[in-house]
Formats: structure tokens, sequence, C-alpha cells
């Protein structure tokens, strides 16, 4: 196989690509033989009619036609990956010429595609000089008392109450919306927490302030079924509420949830975890605050039509100008992102090992309920998790080089996360999480 490239725009290229009929013989070959498979012709054994014959009965332009549309995609990916070119769009294609449908067989196959391409890029030097800031780990009493809230929050109980309803509290509702005066949906002894913001907009405002056996109404836009994105009149039926309670603070609860025999202990051991917690969002900012900066220093132009379709995917065609303008910003830095994140992957010669895999997926499985055999599903979504811990792997070995300083001046000591295995306790989290972002 032959490739050229012609640069169209500083953006879009178009690629000729020339295979010769020998590089195909085995395609044809193998196709001739379904054929001969599927057919019956008098004379001839099922499975065993020349391709001759096949070309006498059946034109050999249907035979070159099915191996064309076969291997042509191959034969693309190997030129692009031949060139050195990164596509951001399906390439227009189009096939020029094809292998002889009459007499001797041989010639070759041709074809031409344009496509949208980033343009190479220059990473800036990347070392100690480079200085990236993130806040410091400051543990405080509120942190603290977060995290114990947090605990007591997970042995809360129910109870209820007469007073009005108030943002945390769970009321047991029925709900009717009609359109026009026709009921469109239901719903019956429903469990909602005011506040969760989890079913109608409008609806925390409609309930907050209600007790039970009242009836609230309030219009909104229903959000699923054969009417979603209408207007429709909600009527809420209030058939119960209750306030989450939660189990006193002392050596008692203490007891029951941890391995420590008081209240003081356990306390002391939360705030280690607020510790931890904040040291691992240290390091994901640390990471952010690289990508920053690294995109102030490298310019990666993008082509306006790739941007202009994804954007369109995200907020729709009809989109408001500045929901369109937010999702471009989004999606220009999220793809800017992972080119980035795949040159640094390319300098520092990242491999991922079957093991790294093994661990990655168990990571991303339990972190984020993910199916391991989903991530697995294909060749192609093989391929995408291993680029996907390979970029992730790439962002910390940047990390490692760059000096990281707190907003205090301090230096800020990142090596707990830095393990050679990026699905450690505490790799996992930078990686997973980087590699969740870019999906």
């Amino acid at each position: 196989m032959k490739s050229t490239v012609e640069t169209l725009e500083p953006t879009k290229v178009r690629l000729t690509v020339e295979v010769p009929y020998e590089e195909l013989k085995s395609e044809m070959d193998k196709a001739y033989k379904e054929i001969a498979g599927q057919v019956n012709i008098p004379g001839f054994r099922k499975g065993h009619v020349p391709p001759r014959i096949i070309d006498q009965r059946f034109g050999r332009a249907a035979v070159i036609e099915q191996v064309v549309n076969q291997v042509l995609p191959g034969h693309y990916s190997d030129a692009v990956n031949q060139n050195d070119l990164r596509p951001l769009a399906q390439p227009e294609v189009d096939v020029t010429e094809i292998p002889a449908v009459t007499g001797p067989q041989g010639g070759q196959l041709v074809f031409t595609a344009e496509v949208a391409v980033v343009p190479a890029f220059e990473l800036p030097d990347i070392d100690e000089k480079l200085v990236v800031e993130v806040e410091p780990t400051e543990v405080t009493d509120e942190d603290v008392e977060k995290e114990l809230d947090d605990l007591r929050s997970r042995f809360a109980t129910l109870k209820t109450i007469n007073r009005k309803a108030k943002t945390g509290d769970f009321a047991t509702i029925d709900l009717v919306a009609t359109i026009d005066g026709k009921e469109v949906d239901s719903a019956s002894d429903v469990s909602y927490e005011i506040g969760s913001g989890s079913m109608l907009d409008g609806q925390d405002t409609a309930l907050r302030g209600t007790k039970a056996g009242e009836e609230v109404s309030f219009t909104s836009k229903l959000k699923g079924g054969d009417h979603e994105g209408e207007e429709a009149e909600v009527t809420i039926t209030v058939k119960a509420m209750k306030a989450r309670e939660l189990p006193k603070a002392d050596d008692d609860f203490a007891q029951m949830v941890s391995e420590f025999d008081t209240i003081e202990e356990l306390t002391e051991d939360l705030k280690k975890q607020a510790a931890s917690n904040k040291e691992s969002k240290q390091a994901l900012a640390a990471r952010d605050a690289l990508i920053d900066v690294l995109l102030d220093k490298v310019e990666i132009i993008l082509p306006e039509s790739a941007v202009d379709h994804q954007v369109e995917h995200r907020v729709g065609e009809d989109a408001k100008p500045k929901a369109k303008k937010d999702a471009r910003a989004d999606v220009e830095k999220e793809i800017r992102t992972e080119l980035l994140s795949e040159a640094l992957a390319k300098k520092f010669d990242v491999q991922v090992s079957q093991q790294e895999l093994i661990d990655y997926a168990i990571q991303m499985s339990q972190n984020f309920g993910v199916d391991i055999n989903q991530l697995f599903s294909s060749s192609q979504q093989m391929a995408n998790v291993v680029a996907d811990l390979g970029r992730s792997k790439a962002l910390i070995e940047a990390l490692k080089l760059v000096s990281v300083k707190d907003t205090n001046g301090q230096d800020v000591d990142l090596s707990k996360f830095f393990g050679t295995d990026p699905a450690t306790e505490e790799g996992a989290e930078i990686v997973t999480d980087s590699a969740d972002e870019q999906e």
C-alpha cells in the first residue's frame, strides 16, 4: 500500500491511497469462496463454483464492491498511522479506481479521503522550572464535623413530622401531570427528598412549606415519557412527611460504627480521613492545574467543523447562543486536553501492561459501577480503555517532573500518588478520575 498526503487547509488534508491487487487477492479469494457457498449453479457442487463462473453469472464488479467495502476502512486507518495524522472527524471517501472488472484479474484500488485533522504541535519543556500551584491542605473543625455528620447520616432514621417541610425532608407523594386537562403521567407513593432536584423543575419549591395531607400544583416541563419536553400542570398530594434524625455523636455511637471506644478517638480518626481526602483532592487539582498551564503554553489548532459537530451533538442544533458558546468552550478544552495527554504519552513512551489494565478496570468498576465485561466488549472498546489509561499515566509522568507548590509557597509532595502501579489505592484516584473526565 502506498499513501500520500495533500494539505488542503491547515486543519484539512486529502489522503490518496493506492492498494495493489496483490494485497487484495486474499480478500478476493475469500469473497469468491463465500459466494460459491451461497449459490446453486447446475453442474457444480455447492461451495465449488469457480471464480470465472461467478464472474459470468454475477459479474466481477459485485465481488470487487464487496471486497472494497471490507478492506477500505483498514487501509484508511493504516494510511492515517503511516502519515502520523490525528483525524477528528469521519472522512469523506471517494473511490477513484478499482481492480479490473473484466479480463485478467489485476489492477489496483485507489481512493481518496478528505478529513479534518489536528496539525502537529510542539510540547513545551516539562521540568522543575514549570511551577504548578494548588491550594494548601488545611483541615478545619468544619471539615471534621462534616466527616462526622456524613457518618451519622449513614445511620440516620426517618421520623414523622407535623411542621412545615424544608430542604432535606422526605415527602411521600402522589403525582399527576396533565396537559390541556388530560392526564399524561402519574406516580404513586414516591419517596422524594426535598432539595434533591431529582424529579421535576419547580417541585422542590412547591413542596417546601407543605404538610402531610396538603395538595400543591405547579407548572413544569416533563422529563420523560411520550410528552418529554412538553409543559404540563403537575399536582402533588403529600401523603406523609418525614425528617432525617441523626444518631447522637457519643461513645455508644463510636462503638457501634467503628473499632474505637470513645467519640474522641473516632473524631481523631475522622480528622485523618479528612486530611487524606484533601490530599487526594489536592493531587487532582495539581493535575488539572498542570493541564491548564500546559494548554496555555501550547498552540493546538482544532478543525472548526469537528468542534461544531460535537457542540451540536451535545446541546442540539436549536440551542440558544449562550448554551452553544458554553458547550463550545467545554468541547474545545476537552479535545485539547485529550490531544495534549496523547502527546505526553508519546513523549514519555507510556506503555500499559496487562496487569495495569486489569487493575484499572477493577478500580473503574468499583468507583463508577462500570461493568468490567463492558469495558472489554470489543477490540475497539479495549483500545479505548488502553488509550484512556495511557493518557492518565502520561499526566502523572508529567507531574513527576514539574514543581508543585501551594499558594503559601510550600513544596507539595505528591509522591504517594505516583506509584508505578496506577491502580494502587492512592494512584488509582488520580488515574480513574482523569480517565472518567475524558470519556
